[in-house]
């Protein structure tokens, strides 16, 4: 069994949910108890990490996937590290594989790939809970060579990417955290056999999806009062990410994609 390292990440309520069990839970409990944290995760990303050598379940004689509650543990942080830090499984296993070694390596190791965090964590919760919600600084950019490496990408991958319209730089050549958290998911569906072009639909439906919402908020747009328009604005944020969710639930509803 693997071992879930016990510096740098938070006990989540995945794993006090799977802490207060009374035995072991299958791929659909533990699903069920990742989803309050992490609610995009499905049964096919925990096998992904399962197949990647990120946890190991036990199995039963006749096959069956059956997870204890450190291995929902290791699960929440390693979502937790990719969705909080955008390190990339291979960084997220060295990590910890060291600490099953005795080495207790930091929750975020150094790395020149990863954009700079402000040392503000001394602030009032309700400040910091409204940066969060605010997103991380769009000043914040990364170089080509340091995106490839916090996603573990070849050049040519990302020239792909590029060349289907998946991200791209900015005037400056840089690449922002939206761009990072995209070019993180492709590389994730690369591995799994899914090239740029096969994404391309994922990309055109996402941006229907905007100008949908943006039609929908096309009168308060135009409204001359200056709350009214930032009411406009927060609504095309609510009705993107509404999307995103139905999304994921079409998939997860779909047959073949629930249960083991």
């Amino acid at each position: 069994m693997l071992h879930t390292p016990s510096g740098g990440a938070r006990v989540g309520t995945a794993a006090r949910d799977a802490g207060q069990g009374s035995g072991p839970m299958s791929i659909g409990a533990v699903l069920q108890a990742l989803r309050e944290e992490f609610p995009e995760v499905t049964v096919s990303k925990i096998r992904f990490l399962e197949a990647e050598g990120l946890v190991e379940p036990a199995r039963t004689p006749a096959g069956y996937r059956k997870f204890h509650a450190e291995d929902v543990e290791r699960l929440s942080h390693v979502l937790r590290m990719q969705r909080d830090h955008y390190l990339p499984l291979k960084v997220i296993r060295e990590q910890l594989e060291g600490a099953a070694d005795g080495t207790c390596p930091s929750a975020v190791p150094p790395s020149s790939a990863e954009p700079e965090v402000s040392h503000e964590s001394a602030e009032p919760e309700g400040r910091q809970a409204a940066q969060q919600a605010a997103g991380p600084p769009a000043a914040v950019r990364l170089g080509r060579e340091e995106l490839l490496a916090a996603v573990s990408a070849a050049p040519e991958e990302l020239a792909a990417w590029e060349e289907y319209g998946l991200l791209r730089a900015d005037a400056e050549g840089g690449y922002g955290h939206g761009e990072l958290a995209v070019a993180r998911l492709v590389a994730e569906l690369g591995r799994h056999g899914l090239e740029a072009r096969h994404l391309r639909a994922l990309k055109l439906c996402a941006e229907r999806q905007l100008d949908l919402a943006e039609q929908t908020v096309a009168s308060l747009r135009r409204h001359p009062d200056a709350r009214t328009r930032e009411l406009a604005q927060g609504t095309v944020q609510e009705l993107a990410g509404l999307s995103a969710r139905l999304y994921a639930a079409f998939v997860q509803a779909a047959p073949g994609t629930s249960g083991d």
